[in-house]
């Protein structure tokens, strides 16, 4: 875990693959403890310590966390990111490149629990919800290729769903179609960049993920 930015109300960490945000079934410590023990640690704070989860990355995926140190930024962010006042900017490492070098994609996506996936289709079935997302192609390299990916809706899986409906299945993410796994077990999808006006101070923060620490990133975008 590496902390991005930080003040009195709020906390952006970088979340490493194979994190989880908050608890879940598997018992595994979440992210969410790691932040408060940090707070708590460098802060000297006793007893408990207040952390809001504002939104969630998949597990496999790394790149910027928002959590809420404080009740107040906790209800404005989960306003903000209701209202889409929360703007995230997504890369992905993906096999094919895309016909198109830009465009806008719109599926109605069905979530299976059971599976813990979405299907995409390219008209509205029973229990679908609109899913719509931007994306343009950043840089390719010999083998693969780097899409930047705004989302303009929050649906389960919906960047992995979506590209991988398109032909573009993300590196590593054998749920969707990749043919090999990353040898970590991450699928290379970066919460790459994000935007928003602080929920107290009204001060615009811009904030950045490094790169992950995998090779092939820096080698696709340096050959551009």
């Amino acid at each position: 875990m590496e902390v991005i930015y930080e003040d009195n109300h709020v906390i952006v960490v970088n979340k490493e693959s194979g994190e989880i945000v908050q608890g879940d079934k598997t018992g595994d410590a979440p992210l969410s403890d790691f932040v408060k023990e940090y707070i708590k640690v460098k802060y000297s704070k006793p007893g408990n310590v207040f952390l809001g989860v504002t939104h969630r990355l998949d597990r496999p995926v790394s790149g910027l966390v928002i959590f809420a140190r404080t009740s107040k930024a906790l209800s404005r962010l989960n306003e903000m990111f209701r209202t889409g006042e929360v703007h995230k900017t997504y890369w992905a490492i993906v096999k094919n490149r895309p016909s198109q070098t830009e465009g806008r994609l719109t599926n109605w996506i069905v979530r299976n629990e059971k599976l813990n996936k979405s299907f995409a289709y390219d008209h509205e079935v029973k229990d679908s919800k609109k899913a719509v997302l931007d994306y343009r192609l950043l840089a390719s390299g010999d083998n693969f290729h780097i899409l930047e990916i705004r989302l303009l809706t929050g649906r389960h899986h919906q960047i992995r769903c979506q590209l991988a409906a398109m032909g573009c299945p993300i590196r590593g993410d054998l749920k969707y179609g990749a043919r090999r796994s990353n040898i970590d077990g991450s699928i290379s999808l970066l919460s790459r960049h994000v935007e928003f006006v602080h929920p107290v101070s009204k001060q615009r923060i811009v904030l950045d993920a490094p790169l992950p620490k995998e090779p092939l990133w820096k080698k696709i975008l340096n050959r551009e």
